[in-house]
């Protein structure tokens, strides 16, 4: 190498000179601190090899590797219960930037579109904690066709949880430990034996607390399908860790319809895009009860539709494929290691022209599309559940809008987002 390199220089009829003890250059100098770092990394990767080897070789084992589980919570029936629908966030009077909606209203459009059951729950922060002597203590907080459940937008610096509860419970003291560590915090939503949830999980009044205090997430916010989408990405986080969190909805409603013109406000044009229904909850409940409502939401049989007339999304496993159901979204069961078949289905008013686009996620990525019309849509899949570690399966449904002429524009901002639903688990541990 050396020779050739010298007869180039002779060749270019350069005159050699005697070498200098001299400053090398400074490219000089970067090529060497460059390659002095390329051999640092090198030797630091092999060094990890080798630990990881020697740990290996010592027998270490990560105390949290997936291991089998031991037995599981039986399945509920999947016979006998109801499909109820409702909207889990909706804001009356009570809240101070509401404007044209007291409880009486929001109640009387509810049972005009078939919702049974709402959750009025307004700013704690703006009664200093106290709903149970606003909201709760209003005189229209009644209804003998609506269950009305008992909650509040807890409302932080650090962002705003929503609270369900079959019954009255202490609000004030959740809004007392606000600003308090996480482990706090989830003694408390404990001892007060709540549902708490995350609202809009991303965004300006994203749920800055840990998501191991919370029973679900708010991964469907108001008609405007589009922006939810970094709340699907956490729920997917979150599901992919071992969380079994329930997604559900929630219209956001603050603004109602004005009893004549002069009573309209800046915000009154949003109760023609955005009110109670957009999107609806759906939940298969036990029983229609406030408690069984509360139950079937922390259990995970939830799905969610654009709007009480929309399709509702069923999703359904045969494990043993026998040909009959054994579990729907949200139950949780060991993988036996075999093929299971899937089943989706769209129950309500479909339109029988029109395809509908049904996406299967699988642990948090694409795992198939399929395309179906009819009627009666239904597509079947089968897949085969990891045997040790979790797996989950959720699905997206795309399609046609179903118009809710009650909210008109409701639907356009929906877009072609017809419903979701809650996972199917194996291998999820209870006792995460």
């Amino acid at each position: 190498m050396g020779a050739k390199w010298l007869g180039s220089v002779l060749q270019s009829k350069t005159i050699l000179k005697p070498r200098m003890e001299t400053k090398p250059s400074f490219k000089r100098r970067l090529r060497t601190a460059c390659w002095a770092l390329t051999v640092a990394l090198v030797a630091g990767s092999l060094n990890a090899a080798v630990a990881q080897t020697t740990n290996e070789s010592n027998g270490h084992v990560s105390p949290w590797a997936p291991t089998e589980l031991g037995q599981l919570p039986p399945v509920q029936p999947l016979t006998g219960g109801v499909w109820l629908k409702g909207d889990l966030h909706v804001h009356s009077r009570h809240s101070h930037e509401s404007t044209n909606n007291p409880i009486s209203k929001i109640i009387n459009f509810s049972k005009s579109v078939g919702i049974d059951f709402v959750a009025i729950t307004d700013h704690d922060v703006h009664v200093k904690g106290d709903v149970a002597h606003h909201t709760w203590a209003d005189p229209e907080f009644k209804s003998d066709t609506v269950l009305l459940l008992y909650g509040a937008e807890w409302t932080t610096t650090r962002g705003h949880g929503n609270v369900f509860s079959a019954v009255p419970y202490d609000h004030q003291r959740l809004f007392d430990v606000r600003d308090q560590r996480d482990v706090v915090i989830g003694s408390i939503k404990k001892q007060l034996g709540i549902h708490l949830s995350a609202n809009h999980p991303s965004g300006k009044d994203h749920f800055g607390y840990s998501y191991d205090i919370v029973n679900s997430i708010e991964v469907w916010n108001s008609s405007v399908w589009p922006k939810n989408a970094n709340a699907i990405m956490i729920w997917d986080d979150m599901l992919s860790s071992g969380r079994k969190l329930t997604g559900r909805g929630g219209s956001d409603a603050h603004h109602g319809e004005p009893d004549s013109p002069d009573k309209a406000s800046a915000h009154t044009f949003e109760r023609k895009a955005n009110y109670v229904g957009t999107p609806t909850t759906w939940v298969y409940a036990t029983a229609r009860t406030k408690q069984a409502v509360v139950d079937a939401l922390t259990n995970g049989r939830v799905c969610v539709s654009s709007n009480p007339f929309a399709p509702r999304v069923e999703f359904y496993a045969d494990v043993n494929q026998d040909g009959k159901p054994d579990m729907m979204m949200g139950d949780n069961v060991k993988s036996t290691g075999k093929p299971v078949k899937f089943k989706v289905q769209l129950t309500g008013k479909t339109q029988a022209d029109s395809t509908y686009t049904v996406n299967v996620v699988k642990n948090g990525d694409p795992f198939n599309s399929y395309k179906v019309t009819g009627k009666n849509p239904v597509i079947e899949f089968t897949d085969t559940p990891a045997l040790i570690n979790r797996t989950y399966y959720r699905v997206t449904v795309e399609g046609p809008g179903t118009p809710f002429p009650q909210v008109p524009q409701s639907t356009q901002l929906s877009g072609r987002m017809v419903g979701l639903s809650n996972p199917i688990y194996f291998n999820f541990d209870p006792n995460f």
